[in-house]
């Protein structure tokens, strides 16, 4: 085959492909067999391993992931995102229209409702139809740029039908189904990993993987409900109905189902009408969104500081059920907090059967006066382990027992007490003080496995709770001296995992420094503490003689976390630990580490934002040279901003530092400037 031909047949096989993807994915009305369309893939994909110049960014094969990044940059959003106000009182959803009726008087008002769903905020940009970026929402302003994640999306279309404005935003939410999150977390809890809470946050979670091909396996799906800024466009839509018969034209997901109302009366019953059909939908909705349909009158009603005048969002109450509260159970975390847990009589909740939910702690339980042996309502909104609301006092029979909160630790009857929550004075919980509990050891052993620790794949639930029962890990750093034959010991682990799992230990010793320190499990410091703790130190022995003066000083480090991070590595335990796991070769070196900056530069203080492709520097390098020098990285253009760097096919962030009177530096301007 030529290379004029394969291109031919390779457009062919692209288009029809994506037709049928669009009609599986989007409009849930395939076309072809299975089979039939696995062929027409398979063809494509062997078309394009032998002549690779013809893989493009829209192929349908790009949607299975590629190479991991490093970390997501930010990206400025060419309108706001902005919030809506919302309300749980259809008297509000009265006064909300009466209110947007005195803003535009004496005009008939038209309205749209659409499902809300219960996903992730996203902006997605198209250039002369084809996708081209997407980004969360972030602050409004400025959110991440997930582009890579966004692109395994199968209903997200990488080309549009029919012509297309040269420049515009797509607003919509990314979300996982229900049977596909259902299926997942089955996955999980079977390779002995912790089961997600729910829909939302797992779907927020894959889309902040650094690994694409991780993205492309969950189960994600996106639905669009509007239009940002659009440049050029034919086409002037006078209502939101008209833009979303445009969107679906063109090969966007919508809304199944919207309604036209011109009255609260209709408006009300709308939002009941949704309310009873919203479980038949393949995704979770906890409300409606409710829009003036007129373009022209939004652009009247105009916005208050952060959310239209012209539209709100109407929630549902999560749902409740009645059931027995059979007992209560404690359960005793890595830091060794005790969380009482409420084993229910099995009822049936919001499309699951529900047998367990949180107390909270132990003054919850006395708050609400929560007896074994009560009814209680208990409350779902999306998460797997709901609450207790309250007690159904009327159904009281006087045989209820008083939970007398334990004294001792259940796990290993150890001295437990109250502590110092952060920020405040006393916490509500309750904390096991012995390190060697056997819950706390498991517990900080799944912390150290886990993706955004170490990594080490099979290090759930399941095994280190065996690796603990049978006296083979007592901290993290004995994980660094486990045998094959040690594995081979526990009940079900054959040679191939326990090998898996000796090879994941061996890979986590060069990890990045921020995953180390985010793995010691030090008390308040998440991921985003541990990344910046590695940015401003070099290795992990300058943050353990670091003072409580110096690490406050560093970014999204307060007094609270530097107190705790210092008490940790003054701990003499922790101190034989951290010995131990160098003793094992672990990677003690920042990478991402940047130089003390100093306060007489020309650069200090300053806020800088970057644009644009620079000649030599990568828009990392350009960053962490600055910051070195003292200055600030922005992801957006105010009047506070001094300098923007431009280089090749800077954008809108240019052209605002001009209207703004922003400084604007080239790359050897920059260059000077640091060298200054």
């Amino acid at each position: 085959m030529t290379t004029g031909q394969a291109s031919k047949r390779h457009a062919e096989l692209a288009t029809e492909v994506r037709s049928h993807d669009e009609a599986y994915y989007v409009h849930a009305r395939p076309t072809i067999s299975d089979q039939d369309y696995d062929r027409l893939y398979r063809e494509l994909l062997d078309l394009e391993k032998q002549f690779p110049e013809l893989v493009t960014p829209d192929s349908p094969t790009q949607r299975v992931g590629g190479t991991p990044i490093s970390e997501f940059k930010p990206v400025q959003h060419l309108t706001p995102m902005l919030s809506l106000d919302n309300t749980y009182s259809q008297a509000e959803v009265r006064e909300f229209v009466q209110r947007v009726q005195r803003i535009i008087p004496g005009e008939t008002l038209e309205w749209i409702v659409e499902p809300k769903v219960d996903g992730v905020a996203m902006n997605l940009r198209f250039e002369r139809g084809e996708f081209v970026l997407g980004a969360t929402r972030g602050d409004g302003t400025t959110g991440d740029d997930i582009t890579v994640n966004l692109r395994t999306i199968r209903n997200l279309p990488m080309r549009l039908k029919g012509e297309a404005p040269p420049l515009m935003e797509v607003r919509g939410e990314v979300y996982m189904t229900r049977a596909g999150f259902e299926q997942l977390n089955k996955q999980r809890v079977a390779r002995g990993e912790e089961a997600f809470a729910n829909a939302r946050n797992s779907a927020a979670g894959s889309l902040k993987q650094l690994d694409s091909r991780i993205v492309a396996k969950r189960p994600l799906a996106l639905k669009v409900y509007g239009l940002g800024k659009v440049e050029g466009a034919k086409k002037n839509f006078e209502t939101h109905s008209e833009v979303l018969s445009w969107l679906k034209a063109v090969g966007f997901p919508t809304p199944e189902k919207t309604w036209q109302c011109c009255s609260e009366d209709e408006l009300l019953a709308a939002i009941d009408e949704l309310d009873k059909i919203r479980r038949d939908f393949a995704y979770e909705t906890d409300g409606a969104v409710i829009k003036l349909n007129s373009l022209a009158q939004r652009e009247r009603a105009g916005f208050t500081a952060k959310a239209p005048r012209w539209a709100m969002a109407y929630k549902y109450a999560a749902e409740q059920a009645e059931t027995k509260l059979k007992a209560i159970t404690i359960q005793v975390g890595r830091t060794g907090t005790l969380t009482p847990v409420a084993e229910l009589e099995p009822v049936f909740l919001a499309g699951s059967t529900i047998a367990r939910a949180t107390l909270h702690n132990e003054d919850e339980i006395r708050r609400k006066d929560i007896r074994v042996g009560d009814t209680v309502t208990i409350e779902k909104a999306g998460e797997v382990i709901p609450a207790v609301v309250g007690v159904v006092i009327t159904k009281r029979t006087g045989n209820e027992v008083a939970f007398e909160f334990p004294r001792r630790c259940p796990e290993c009857n150890g001295e437990i007490q109250r502590v110092a929550a952060m920020g405040g004075d006393i916490a509500a919980a309750w904390r096991c003080m012995n390190p060697d509990c056997p819950a706390q050891v498991q517990g900080r052993l799944v912390h150290w496995c886990s993706r955004g620790s170490m990594d080490i794949e099979g290090g759930g639930d399941v095994l280190t709770s065996q690796l603990v029962k049978n006296n083979l890990v007592k901290d993290v750093a004995d994980l660094y001296n486990l045998t094959l034959e040690q594995l081979l010991t526990i009940e079900r682990m054959g040679k191939k995992s326990a090998q898996n799992f000796l090879e994941g230990i061996a890979a986590s010793k060069s990890r990045e420094l921020w995953r180390l320190i985010h793995g010691l499990g030090i008390l308040h410091v998440g991921v985003g503490g541990a990344k910046a703790l590695a940015r401003a130190f070099h290795t992990l022995d300058e943050i353990a003689n670091a003072s409580v003066e110096q690490l406050t000083e560093t970014n999204d480090i307060g007094e609270v976390i530097a107190q705790s991070i210092h008490d940790w590595f003054r701990n003499a335990r922790n101190q034989n630990l951290i010995e131990r796991l160098r003793a094992a070769g672990l990677n003690f070196t920042s990478s991402t580490a940047i130089a003390r900056a100093p306060t007489n530069s020309a650069v200090a203080g300053k806020t800088f934002v970057l644009t644009g492709t620079l000649p030599t520097l990568k828009r990392e390098e350009a960053a962490a040279r600055i910051e070195a020098a003292g200055g600030k990285v922005s992801g957006s253009v105010s009047k506070k901003t001094d300098f923007v760097v431009a280089g090749e096919e800077a954008g809108s962030k240019l052209t605002k530092a001009q209207d703004l009177g922003v400084a604007i530096l080239d790359e050897p301007a920059l260059l000077k400037l640091l060298g200054s």
